[in-house]
């Protein structure tokens, strides 16, 4: 799809013959004799055409509907383009929340169950044939069909998860359409009450301490039911003709090669005013931002590159405005944690965090070989887990911007624990002894058998981009060093995505970056009830899920911090998993970006941020 840029001047006025050149001067000669010279020179208030960043995704999107969208580039455009009822300060630490299109933060009850959300005046979708030429205000309407969207069984959302047991009478409603096979979307949920088309009362069947962080996550975005029920395919999902009320809009889409956004000229003042956090570097920013309408980026142009070294030359090439800098390439960039001092002297930026992730190694527990509850399954596992060495991959793959976890809970994130230490360590020593015993002897040819004689193998999957390769030697350096054979395939990150959630794949390594700054965001990935939504591993262990399903019911605290002790000690028990690294996020911008700074939740930054065009 591709439509002319809104704001955007005629190209070819740039190729005037001399003659078309020489009237045009006599004609601004004419029009400067009428008009006083600011007025010539006056640049749009917002979203300035002329103000174009460029950036990449490492891997190609699968599609822009946020009830159906699971993959985390894919989310970003879904972020630019839909609104949240809540998203995040810019510059805050930690991490917090504030309205978007909600007019203010909720009203809560007293016990905790009821939330009352205003909704701002006057937000309207951009338009769309769906309309039928009329003009379209968001309402809380959209709000309930979109949450009721995510439950659809139909969908089969990847985040059920974030709505499922919550909301009084929405469970019912979607064991309904599993029986019938239709959602009825016009039903009236008692835990959706709108009061009027501006405001709307959330029941809740019990407290959810997180439930705003999770209004303000992608997947809770308002869409429009005439858009959906217009391009919707076969499985309700409408992932090719976004249609939001955001700061942008989707102008020109080729699949897994480029999407370009423009911003939407009809988008409600947003003025930039942001309070600094503890960071010095925050008062430059608010000196360059605040009181500025935004977006003041007129279009974002999004250009998919597999290969690392190809994205790091553009970016030299001063073809990227805006790059993600991945471990493998930092040697070429920095020395140690710091940009060489050729490229500060550019006015290269850098803004570097530990991200709010979990890469976790998972052996389905689903596969007849290596999952299960048994002993000589656990043992199997658990040597897996202690043989690879997660420093060295660290070191190897990412050149150590990463750092080692212990505990499922990453820094950065409520829950997390900075001295708890894992039972499952390094040894590979005790992985072949542990094997040795529970009768998975080697064969002549050194790689050992199943302990009933029949061979045994693993395959690991990997993305097909070098990365994904580096991380395969890796692993089989692993596996060769306690005597197990393995075999890598590669496939498209998209590809992977779907196999993984029909829990098809043997061993993956799968990063997960927090949708909320909060413990429960990392213990749902090992939530039975999860399976096929973002328990990768499709693990099921009865005492885990015992105790995961109790500390819903808790705030944030001591209390919940034993159970999670207690969930993590029983992972590690069965090793179903073994856990791995944070990465440091390090983006690069040239020096024409203004005000950037990698905010460690929100996935894109376009709304916040500007572009000196003369620099």
């Amino acid at each position: 799809m591709k439509l002319p840029h809104p704001f955007q001047r005629d190209k070819s006025a740039r190729t005037l013959s001399r003659t078309g050149m020489a009237l045009c001067l006599a004609l601004a000669g004419l029009i400067s004799s009428a008009l006083p010279l600011q007025a010539l020179a006056a640049k749009p208030e917002f979203a300035d055409p002329d103000k174009v960043l460029r950036t990449i995704f490492p891997v190609a999107e699968t599609g822009f509907d946020p009830a159906a969208t699971r993959d985390l580039y894919s989310n970003a455009i879904n972020e630019a383009i839909f609104e949240r009822l809540f998203t995040y300060d810019y510059l805050a630490s930690p991490a917090k929340i504030i309205p978007e299109a909600a007019e203010s933060m909720p009203e809560i009850s007293a016990d905790g169950k009821t939330y009352t959300i205003k909704l701002k005046k006057g937000i309207y979708f951009t338009p769309d044939a769906a309309f039928n030429g009329k003009k379209r205000e968001l309402t809380v309407d959209d709000y309930v069909y979109s949450f009721k969207r995510i439950m659809d069984p139909k969908i089969a959302s990847s985040h059920v998860w974030l709505l499922e047991d919550k909301i009084t009478g929405l469970d019912q409603l979607a064991a309904q359409a599993k029986k019938s096979g239709k959602f009825d979307y016009s039903a009236k949920v008692p835990g959706l009450e709108v009061i009027d088309k501006y405001t709307l009362r959330i029941h809740l069947t019990r407290p959810d301490f997180n439930l705003p962080m999770i209004l303000a996550y992608t997947a809770m975005s308002a869409v429009a039911r005439e858009v959906i029920e217009k391009y919707q395919d076969v499985q309700g999902a409408a992932m090719a003709n976004p249609v939001g009320t955001g700061a942008f809009k989707l102008i020109e889409w080729v699949r897994g090669s480029k999407m370009v956004l423009d911003a939407n000229p009809d988008y409600h003042t947003n003025i930039w005013d942001f309070q600094p956090s503890s960071d010095p570097n925050d008062q430059k920013i608010i000196a360059a931002m605040k009181g500025k309408r935004m977006p003041q980026i007129g279009r974002v142009i999004v250009n998919v590159i597999l290969e690392d070294q190809s994205r790091l030359l553009a970016f030299q090439k001063d073809e990227i405005d805006l790059f993600q800098l991945y471990g493998g390439l930092a040697p070429q960039v920095l020395n140690g944690p710091d940009l060489k001092p050729e490229l500060v002297k550019r006015g290269i930026q850098m803004s570097r965090i530990v991200d709010p992730e979990l890469t976790v190694y998972y052996w389905n527990m689903q596969d007849p070989v290596f999952g299960g509850l048994s002993k000589e399954k656990i043992a199997l596992r658990r040597a897996m887990a202690m043989a690879h060495n997660v420093e060295e991959e660290i070191r190897i793959v990412d050149n150590g911007h990463a750092i080692p976890l212990q505990y499922p809970i990453p820094p950065g994130v409520v829950g997390h624990d900075p001295n708890y230490k894992s039972s499952i360590q390094y040894n590979p020593a005790a992985a072949n002894a542990l094997l040795d015993k529970f009768g998975y002897k080697k064969d002549k040819d050194g790689y050992r058998t199943m302990p009933d004689g029949s061979p045994l193998e693993i395959v690991h999957t990997a993305q097909t981009e070098s990365r994904g390769h580096l991380q395969a030697e890796v692993w089989k350096k692993s596996y060769d060093g306690i005597g197990i054979r393995m075999r890598a395939e590669f496939r498209p990150f998209a590809e992977i995505l779907k196999a993984e959630k029909q829990c098809q794949l043997m061993q993956r390594i799968s990063p997960w970056i927090a949708d909320y700054p909060d413990g429960d965001n990392f213990m749902q990935l090992f939530y039975g009830k999860n399976i096929h939504m973002n328990n990768n591993g499709c693990v099921t262990i009865p005492e885990y899920d015992k105790l995961y399903e109790q500390s819903q019911k808790l705030a944030p605290g001591p209390e919940r911090d034993l159970l999670y002790h207690k969930m993590t000690r029983i992972m590690e028990l069965y090793a179903a998993q073994r856990l791995g690294y944070a990465r440091h996020r390090m983006m690069l911008a040239q020096p024409r970006v203004v005000g950037y700074k990698k905010h460690p939740i929100m996935h894109i930054e376009w709304m916040q941020i500007d572009i000196d065009q003369n620099k």
